[in-house]
């Protein structure tokens, strides 16, 4: 893909890279628990320790998704969370923090809604990175992986146990940014993968793709963010975040230890990843 345009994503990868550690991906829902403490969460994770931050986009059937993550999804719509909010979340990031990327993260269905030209467009000006769309294979690029790629906008595509050595090439067809590793079936938030499992999937991965992986689902702590670090070139943690921020809500509501309550986790997580090469 190297004729692509270089992105946040490409130029933190490198960065890292040359460093010798992998990167810690944090996964939060937009508007969760509702707009305002969602951008003072989403402010805090760069310095907390994140190196790329996927930010979801809450979807009333979040098919992939375990209980925390649509517990989370069902409290940012009820807090009246849009799309149009979502990318304006982005925007106001962006005027404190001009190099981590974003990655927004969901389903097709939202982005249907509001008309893949427009998202596309408003996502880029907004100063989206990167797509993840977890519904919509390499077989319908032209919906919108060839639109955000010609806008600039990295598509990334998710790979997992059951993917081969025949479907991996086709998954890989017009990916770019990096290769979202999904470790375990199911859905997300209830089992881990063994470390050993990570490393033989992410030397096969490779073997079909030049670019970075990043390893995802069932990781909780730092000790288990280490073990996949030696392994990936990066840590992937989203429902442990969500039910973090659910724990510190009081009533369903926001209090004074809600942000901070993902802050430390992302620290301990960004520890565990640094101490995972050392």
């Amino acid at each position: 893909m190297s004729s692509l345009p270089v992105t946040r994503i490409d130029v933190r990868l490198a960065k890292l890279r040359d460093e010798g550690r992998a990167a810690l991906v944090t996964f939060v829902t937009a508007g969760d628990p509702d707009p305002e403490t969602s951008l003072s969460i989403l402010k805090a994770l760069p310095g907390a320790g994140a190196d790329i931050i996927e930010f979801g986009m809450p979807f009333s059937d979040p098919m992939a998704e375990g209980p925390p993550i649509q517990a989370a999804d069902i409290r940012a719509l009820a807090a009246g969370q849009t799309m149009v909010k979502t990318l304006e979340q982005v925007r106001a990031f962006r005027q404190g923090d001009g190099e981590t990327p974003v990655v927004l993260m969901g389903y097709y269905n939202p982005i249907y809604i509001y008309g893949v030209e427009r998202f596309v467009s408003d996502a880029k000006a907004a100063g989206v990175d990167g797509l993840i769309v977890v519904d919509l294979p390499p077989e319908e690029d032209e919906e919108l992986c060839l639109p955000a790629i010609k806008a600039g906008i990295s598509f990334i595509r998710l790979a997992t146990p059951t993917s081969d050595d025949r479907r991996l090439p086709v998954l890989m067809r017009n990916s770019s940014g990096f290769v979202y590793y999904v470790s375990v079936l199911g859905v997300t938030g209830v089992k881990s993968a063994a470390a050993g499992d990570v490393a033989t999937a992410v030397a096969r991965i490779k073997a079909h793709t030049p670019l970075p992986v990043m390893v995802g689902f069932g990781v909780k702590t730092g000790e288990q963010a280490a073990a996949i670090a030696a392994h990936a070139d990066g840590v992937v943690v989203g429902s442990a975040l969500v039910n973090a921020v659910r724990d510190s809500l009081k009533d369903g509501k926001a209090t004074t230890a809600t942000v901070s309550a993902i802050t430390d986790l992302v620290a301990d997580l960004a520890a565990g990843v640094r101490r995972g090469r050392a």
